[in-house]
């Protein structure tokens, strides 16, 4: 149900859980968080993240092996991990400091996004930027799961999900490893709503919707006069995804900063958070937000 973040068998786990995770968190949102020192180098490279992600994005796989590949000793601490398992949520070192991630889960529900999922990592935003934990988000997200009793109910929290991040002061570091389309991108620390630094890996395909199914709707005519409906639709997908969709066009766009082979995913996430170590936002006084 949401209600409870841990689970343990016993009293003693549950005690030994509580220190592990206060391990991670400042006594005040003024302090630093406990920086733990590793002999893990940060300039490690992960050539299996290479390999992780299928090239087909209806194969599933499984975030919490592409956060291991990036943290400090392969090492995660997740919170909530019974409930809406569509979104992944915990705490992390990067550089020995403490991270806060949100990451899309492809193994449970192709990882989309659903009012639970929405509200468990809204929840866990502001509980990062109530403690000045920075925030990394792994991207992978193919929009909104459509249901009929949720119709009502999905737009709040889609926007108490982009509330938090826009609201968040911490550090904002977004990944975008495979895919990002529709407004569930764009809820998802996207550089429309505040993220101090957006990568993207190469074969990574952001847009507004789905490339094939965009060609569907723009090429409709053409598709149904074609004698080889499939090879156009190919054609005319591959042609929009390099115009409008690919790495590439959007670092033209201005809404990716840099695009990063997989490998060098965690020496570059931990570079952006050492250069934003210091980031303050001046913001107009005020008793909280309202949404």
């Amino acid at each position: 149900s949401g209600v409870a973040h841990f689970m343990g068998e016993s009293e003693e786990e549950v005690l030994m859980g509580i220190r592990e995770l206060l391990s991670f968190l400042p006594s005040n949102n003024l302090e630093d968080a406990p920086v733990v020192h590793t002999t893990d180098d940060i300039r490690r490279e992960d050539e299996r993240l290479q390999t992780l992600i299928p090239a087909d994005p209806n194969v599933p796989y499984d975030v919490k092996e592409v956060i291991g590949s990036v943290v400090d000793d392969h090492y995660f601490l997740e919170v909530m991990p019974h409930f809406a398992k569509n979104v992944v949520i915990g705490f992390a070192r990067l550089g020995g400091h403490s991270v806060g991630i949100v990451a899309n889960q492809p193994a449970f529900l192709a990882g989309v996004l659903d009012i639970d999922a929405s509200d468990k990592a809204a929840r866990f935003i502001r509980f990062c930027d109530a403690f000045n934990i920075p925030v990394l988000t792994l991207v992978n997200v193919k929009g909104y799961k459509a249901k009929m009793c949720s119709e009502r109910r999905i737009a709040k929290a889609a926007a108490r999900l982009t509330y938090a991040y826009a609201n968040a002061s911490v550090p904002k570091v977004t990944v975008i490893v495979k895919e990002a389309f529709g407004s569930a991108y764009l809820t998802m620390g996207s550089k429309s709503i505040g993220a101090d630094v957006v990568y993207a890996w190469p074969g990574a395909v952001i847009g507004m919707m789905n490339p094939s199914e965009a060609v569907k709707i723009m090429y409709a005519k053409e598709i149904a006069a074609s004698g080889d409906a499939a090879a156009l639709i190919n054609e005319k997908t591959a042609e929009y995804t390099a115009l409008q969709s690919s790495a590439v066009a959007a670092a033209k766009r201005g809404y990716v900063d840099d695009i990063i082979k997989a490998g060098e995913t965690r020496q570059r996430v931990i570079a952006a958070f050492e250069m934003l170590f210091t980031k303050r936002e001046d913001r107009p006084s005020k008793k909280h937000g309202t949404v």
